[in-house]
């Protein structure tokens, strides 16, 4: 459902948790105003749930004293926020000119071609969500992706296979502890 979009059923505001609550309070003491929040809100909600669901938004919202497309309309804006379910890890793919003179399109090929998905979707194992990203800053090594937090660059097939195979290996030894 699209907050935007629906104007006959509005979603029941998720309740926010006690975590949720006391972090975006501290937050709100960094502001001179509650509603001026919004986006760490956001950010806070989606640490905890993985990403901001309508309900999620409509208890934000509730919570800062602001409406829901006044709220919806930070998250649409800044990309970092998932309106949708993401996988484990996301990775920020980056299209700008830059790294398109690079040779990003070989290199999201590859990517799409390794996990089984393109731009938009999730693994079936739910593990890698591959997004587009208009820049990341970083156009002196393009091309550039960031995964969970951590920017690859100068990325060629082989520093891909290598980053998925090590995450693979990471993965396994913390399943067998």
């Amino acid at each position: 459902m699209n907050i935007i979009a629906s104007s006959t059923s509005r979603p029941i505001a998720r309740a926010l948790t006690a975590e949720e609550k006391h972090e975006i309070d501290h937050e709100m003491t960094l502001y001179p105003d509650k509603r001026a929040v919004g986006l760490e809100a956001l950010k806070i909600v989606q640490k905890h749930q993985g990403w901001v669901s309508d309900e999620s938004l409509m208890g934000v919202a509730d919570y800062l004293g602001m409406s829901a497309h006044e709220l919806d309309g930070v998250a649409t804006f800044f990309n970092l926020i998932f309106r949708r379910p993401v996988g484990r890890n996301v990775i920020l793919f980056c299209d700008s000119v830059s790294c398109w003179i690079m040779g990003c399109d070989r290199i999201k090929e590859h990517i799409s071609n390794r996990l089984g998905i393109d731009y938009g979707q999730t693994t079936a194992d739910g593990e890698y969500t591959l997004l587009p990203v208009p820049c990341l800053g970083d156009c002196d090594r393009a091309p550039v992706m960031l995964m969970d937090g951590e920017q690859h660059r100068n990325l060629t097939a082989e520093k891909i296979d290598q980053l998925f195979a090590q995450r693979a290996l990471n993965k396994e030894a913390s399943e067998s502890k």
